[in-house]
C-alpha cells in the first residue's frame, strides 16, 4: 500500500517553505497495522512521500525495485528478522538513512546498529510504542542535510538553535 503526498510543506501563515527541505522517499517495515499506520501518517503529513509494506519479503523487494531516502525497520516481522532487511539494504547500496522501530529491548535496537554500521547503513533507533514527536524531528533534520543545509531543531515553530548558548550566559 503506498501513501503518497505531492503538495509542498506549509508553515503556519501558510507560506510554502520552498528550499528549506524536500520531501522524503520514505519506506515503513512494520508487521503491526497500528505502528505502521502511525509512522505512515505522520511521514505523511510531513509532506513525505511514503510506501508501506508488512514483511521481510516485502520489504527486501522495495529496496532492491526502489530509492528510499529513509526505512523505518521493525526488527521482529512474521516472516523473518529485520536484519535479513539490513543485509539487503547493503547489498542494493541504499545511501539514505535506517531508523530501527522496535519493541525490542535497548540491547537488541543496540545490536541492529553495530550491525548496520558493520555494513556501511546509518541506523538510528527509537523504541515502541513510536515517539511520533522524535520521528518527526528525525525526518527534518533528514530533509534538511539531503539539501546540505544546517540542521536546526524546532518546536512548536520555534528555532532552537542557540537557546542553550544564550541560557548559559
Amino acid at each position: 500500500m503506498s501513501v503518497m503526498s505531492s503538495e509542498p510543506a506549509t508553515s503556519r501563515s501558510g507560506a510554502v517553505e520552498e528550499g528549506d527541505r524536500r520531501a522524503l522517499q520514505l519506506l515503513v517495515v512494520d508487521d503491526d497495522a497500528a505502528q505502521r499506520t502511525l509512522i505512515a501518517l505522520a511521514a505523511k503529513q510531513a509532506g513525505h512521500a511514503v510506501t508501506v509494506v508488512a514483511t521481510c519479503n516485502d520489504a527486501i523487494r522495495e529496496v532492491r525495485d526502489k530509492r528510499f531516502d529513509c526505512v523505518t525497520l521493525d526488527l521482529m516481522l512474521e516472516d523473518g528478522d529485520g536484519t535479513e532487511v539490513l543485509k539487503a539494504i547493503a547489498d542494493s547500496r541504499f545511501a539514505g538513512s535506517v531508523i530501527v522501530i522496535s519493541g525490542m529491548d535497548a540491547a537488541r535496537r543496540i545490536a541492529a546498529r553495530l550491525y548496520a554500521r558493520s555494513l556501511g547503513i546509518d541506523l538510528q533507533s527509537l523504541p515502541k510504542p513510536v515517539d511520533l514527536a522524535a520521528l518527526r524531528i528525525y525526518l527534518a533534520n533528514l530533509g534538511k542535510t539531503a539539501l546540505g543545509l544546517p540542521v536546526v531543531h524546532t518546536w512548536g515553530g520555534v528555532a532552537a538553535e542557540g537557546v542553550a548558548a544564550k541560557h548559559r550566559s
